[in-house]
């Protein structure tokens, strides 16, 4: 499915992406005797208004199904000048989504299944999320899965961590000065570089 747009008053009542995913998302197709589809959503995410995440559960004449994830692509842009605030492309873990940052709290709520696309979304998300869950550590050095060239012209894949809080900068080997940032730094494969500890000589 290609990218839905649309204003702000199409959204109406819901004002964010995640409220009108939600409700976009559950309906209930059932006739008076019970027969027919169903769908809810039971818990959803849409990290940065950039990726909606969502436990889906399906229901054949009011039994329930096993529950799968529905991923969204999203366009949150109130200011646009078209007026056109908000668009998004649909999918499900079963169509293999690039994305896969799905929230642990969303992952558990999951039914059992044996497609082959959803179980390598699934085991992609679990990855990126033991990946996200590392620490950085002030003064760790690490090494990049790529040389990252800066717009300063800088290029490298090893860098000094510089943490302040909840900022995490980084530093040229042998710089005290935190001049990079990098976006995404958590869920990328970096990897600790050991360093060779000189030990003082002590004579007895």
């Amino acid at each position: 499915m290609g990218w839905l747009t649309m204003p702000l008053s199409s959204m109406h009542p819901h004002t964010t992406p995640k409220a009108y995913l939600d409700a976009q998302f559950t309906y209930d197709r059932r006739a008076d005797a019970g027969k027919g589809r169903a769908l809810r959503i039971v818990a959803s995410s849409c990290l940065r208004n950039q990726v909606y995440y969502a436990a889906a559960v399906p229901s054949t004449d009011g039994v329930d199904e096993p529950t799968f994830a529905v991923v969204c692509l999203v366009k949150w842009n109130p200011r646009d000048k078209e007026g056109y605030v908000f668009g998004f492309k649909d999918m499900t873990e079963h169509m293999g989504p690039s994305e896969a940052e799905c929230p642990e709290r969303i992952l558990a709520l999951l039914g059992d299944t044996d497609d082959p696309s959803a179980l390598n979304w699934r085991r992609r998300c679990i990855d990126n999320l033991a990946r996200a869950s590392r620490p950085l550590e002030h003064g760790m050095r690490i090494r990049l899965p790529s040389p990252v060239k800066f717009t300063d012209g800088y290029e490298g894949d090893e860098f000094i961590v510089h943490r302040r809080g909840r900022k995490i900068g980084l530093a040229k080997p042998g710089c005290s000065y935190p001049g990079y940032r990098l976006s995404g730094l958590r869920q990328l494969a970096w990897i600790i570089v050991p360093e060779t500890k000189v030990h003082k000589t002590v004579f007895a």
